[in-house]
């Protein structure tokens, strides 16, 4: 009878096992509808670029040069693209080159949102649709800060995908993500949300959505859909010391991303309100020095000239607290909200100054497009081998100067020839007083090659003079 009532306890227990294995399995979504609805509408992005190459060594190797700037940018946002690898030593000039991506349909007469990473420098952009039609593409308009880029395809009745809210998505929630990973066409992965309004150092205009998703090189630029089956971000990063996935990866908001694609479909590019502050957190002994209760908003540490922050009178060592009826817990958090308003608009800033709340009336401008000017002066500093800065006020105090530059970062070539290091602040160059860091661009310009040309160093507190010679 022992024996009997053991047999029945055992099978009782598996009974209930099996009961407990089903009734798991049922809480796990079902992904395979979502999926079958939703693919028709992903598409595989991939470009075409001609590209200079850099000469192949007598040994074989390539010399691979800037391409290591292309391996970062790799890391950092998975482009997709490939070093040149090599082969006979008489190497062409220009080659072909190919970078992959995804993308998704969001209307009917073929208008496609993608990463701009994913299309950036591409001279024929091909789109292949889920039933094998392929299309070439024309941009329609780029944005560099938030990383999409609007694309429009010359077909009609085209499958699209139902856009969400993604304000409403929660940690925890699950997500799927639709793409092209290494090549491989639609293919699914799915994850939770694990937070949300994430900031990344070099992109403040993004509250990322950070997900446990795999995302590799290929999903760029696709959709990630929550159960409902409507597209709640964008894949666009990872965090990776591999290259592949280590279970970081980050979504741009639809919210985001539509106001975006308004901008977009109506001028081909983005306008954004300008406030005209650099800011920094506020953590726990720079609350207790400004008197604040708690950590929190986010402190000015420099009023910009001419900007609506100086005209309405923001000041340096202000916290802002509010910006337009919105608090700012994290300074993360104010970029994007002023870049989600409109040149003209008027708010009402919050600040904490003096140990006391203060309100503070202002309006928004255009922010200056200087994008252009700012490339071409690192351009022009790179010719010298270096990056340098304004030099900052306190350092400027200290050396008991006016003007002149620090040097941010030592590239290689000139500088480091020259002896040059990190920290120098540099006063003069062939004979001119350096006012600032515009300045020193357009002075660098005008340096001839081949010749030696003096250059006024302040290194450590003791000043010199150095030969600078810039060679071929």
């Amino acid at each position: 009878m022992n024996r009997l009532l053991k047999q029945i306890n055992i099978g009782a227990v598996s009974v209930f096992m099996m009961f407990s294995m089903f009734a798991n399995a049922a809480e796990l979504p079902d992904f395979t509808k979502l999926v079958e609805k939703a693919s028709p509408a992903v598409v595989n992005i991939s470009t075409e670029q001609m590209v200079k190459t850099k000469a192949v060594a007598e040994d074989g190797n390539p010399q691979i040069g800037q391409n290591s700037k292309e391996l970062n940018e790799f890391f950092r946002h998975f482009f997709g693209q490939q070093p040149f690898n090599g082969g006979d030593s008489q190497a062409p000039e220009e080659s072909e080159r190919s970078s992959l991506g995804s993308g998704f349909i969001i209307s009917s007469d073929g208008y496609i949102l993608t990463n701009n990473h994913v299309v950036k420098g591409a001279d024929v952009i091909h789109v292949s649709l889920n039933d094998r039609r392929e299309y070439t593409a024309k941009v329609v308009g780029t944005d560099s800060r938030t990383d999409l880029a609007l694309l429009k395809i010359d077909a009609k009745d085209l499958p699209t995908v139902k856009m969400g809210d993604s304000d409403k998505l929660k940690a925890g929630q699950w997500v799927l993500a639709i793409g092209s990973p290494f090549g491989f066409d639609h293919t699914v992965t799915a994850g939770i949300v694990s937070a949300t309004g994430r900031n990344l150092p070099s992109d403040n205009y993004v509250p990322f959505i950070q997900t446990d998703v795999a995302i590799n090189p290929g999903n760029s630029g696709g959709p990630l859909f929550d159960l409902n089956g409507e597209v709640v971000g964008i894949n666009s990063q990872i965090y990776t010391r591999s290259g592949g996935f280590m279970g970081v990866s980050f979504a741009i908001p639809t919210n985001v991303a539509m106001s975006v694609v308004k901008q977009l479909k109506a001028s081909g590019k983005v306008s954004r309100a300008w406030l005209g502050v650099l800011i920094q957190d506020v953590n726990n002994d720079l609350a207790e020095s400004f008197g604040l209760k708690r950590p929190h908003g986010a402190l000015i540490s420099r009023v910009m000239p001419k900007s609506p922050a100086e005209k309405a009178g923001l000041k340096s060592g202000d916290i802002i607290l509010a910006f337009n009826g919105k608090d700012i817990n994290h300074s993360g958090e104010l970029p994007y909200i002023v870049g989600q308003m409109k040149a003209g608009d008027k708010v009402d800033v919050e600040v904490f100054r003096d140990g006391k709340d203060k309100t503070i009336p202002l309006t928004l401008e255009t922010r200056p497009n200087n994008q252009k000017s700012l490339a071409q002066k690192k351009e022009d500093q790179s010719r010298l081998g270096m990056i340098v800065g304004n030099l900052p006020a306190d350092l400027a105090k200290q050396l008991d100067i006016k003007g002149g530059v620090v040097v941010e970062r030592v590239i290689g070539g000139v500088a480091s020839r020259n002896g040059l290091a990190k920290g120098d602040v540099i006063t003069m160059l062939n004979g001119q007083h350096i006012k600032g860091a515009a300045n020193f661009s357009e002075i660098a310009k005008k340096v001839p090659n081949d010749r030696s040309v003096p250059m006024r160093v302040i290194r450590d507190g003791y000043p010199m003079f150095i030969p600078f010679k810039i060679t071929k």
